[in-house]
């Protein structure tokens, strides 16, 4: 790595930390960032309402965003590298879709079907509904890309999939009890700030296992972008390594949709933010700089969604598309992808 992808490394981690610490500092209660570092180090809050702020709500909120920014920002990056389309992602190819579905059928097929759900509200429940969901729809659209070779027909195909997937998600609404259908719709607007310590916990174990493909596999990862017989010809297990991208994505768009519900852009607007920044297509840099910005604007967008001195909080959603959708836009505009892929 040369000095100045090292230098802008350091940088991006010293915006983090910066980024951690007023995400931590600002809210409806200002918590002074002095404090908050002699916290770290041990020291007691001059208010013993401060403990209970930061550590049962803003701690796991901070951290939970720095786990989904990372978990979506690969899971672009790997579908972008799979389908060689610079505006693949997992809204865009109905994964988080999927994963939805997979929430609401958790969440509201229980009054549909007479079905009783004891434990929906478990982290674990909606997890695994979330993981089913998104690898489900990512099989299909997979199969579909091996008979599709054009990426806009596979787009297209891709949207779709989430149409059906919202149409099926609107029956479900329709019959469910009207408690569970609000679970739903306040987890559809995409929250940070709803995840538990254990919750957390299975969060941070589920995005272990999701990017263990991206450290394991990063040189099929750069061959896959010079075609499938180039790969093969370096003697990379091209089927293998596509289903290990499945999984991947599967699993760490599931988990994060599970938690946090929806949140677009992410998965598409990083990795190009992070090929123009670096410079460069190889996934050893991509795959690191990626994570890393999406934990930074992930938690830059949850930050600014506090109206710090409101209690009132916007959805994570409107400030991630008031990002994204720009850049988005801007990518069509431009049209030049052939310097990416």
């Amino acid at each position: 790595m040369n000095l100045n992808l090292t230098l802008s490394f350091i940088l991006g981690l010293f915006l983090l930390i910066l980024l951690w610490g007023l995400n931590l500092s600002l809210g409806a209660v200002a918590i002074p960032l002095g404090d908050i570092w002699d916290r770290i180090w041990g020291e007691p809050f001059p208010k013993n309402s401060w403990e209970t702020i930061l550590m049962d709500y803003r701690m796991p909120k901070a951290l939970t965003a720095i786990l989904a920014g990372i978990n979506l920002s690969i899971s672009g990056l790997q579908m972008q590298t799979y389908f060689r389309n610079p505006l693949a992602g997992p809204y865009v190819l109905g994964v988080s879709s999927g994963a939805g579905l997979g929430v609401a059928i958790a969440l509201m097929a229980g009054t549909a079907l007479g079905w009783g759900f004891s434990m929906i509200g478990q982290g674990w429940v909606l997890f695994i509904s979330a993981a089913l969901g998104s690898i489900g729809v990512l099989v299909i659209v997979s199969i579909t890309a091996w008979k599709v070779k054009d990426s806009m027909t596979l787009l297209i195909v891709g949207l779709m999939f989430g149409s059906l997937a919202s149409a099926l998600v609107a029956i479900l609404s329709y019959f469910a009890e009207a408690e569970r259908l609000k679970l739903y719709t306040v987890w559809s607007l995409g929250s940070l700030g709803a995840t538990s310590w254990p919750q957390l916990q299975l969060f941070g174990m589920a995005t272990i296992l999701g990017l263990l493909p991206v450290f394991l596999l990063t040189k099929g990862y750069n061959a896959m972008l010079l075609g499938e017989n180039y790969a093969r010809s370096l003697g990379i297990k091209v089927n293998g390594l596509k289903w290990a991208m499945i999984l991947s994505t599967g699993l760490l768009t599931g988990c994060t949709t599970a938690f946090c519900g929806p949140i677009a852009f992410i998965g598409i607007a990083v990795p190009h933010i992070s090929r123009l920044l670096f410079q460069t297509t190889d996934h050893k840099v991509l795959f690191p700089g990626s994570a890393l910005f999406g934990a930074i604007i992930l938690l830059a967008c949850d930050t600014l969604s506090q109206l710090p001195g409101s209690v009132h909080i916007l959805p994570i959603n409107a400030i991630t598309s008031l990002l994204g959708a720009p850049i988005v836009i801007w990518l069509i505009l431009k049209r030049n992808f052939s310097k990416e892929f």
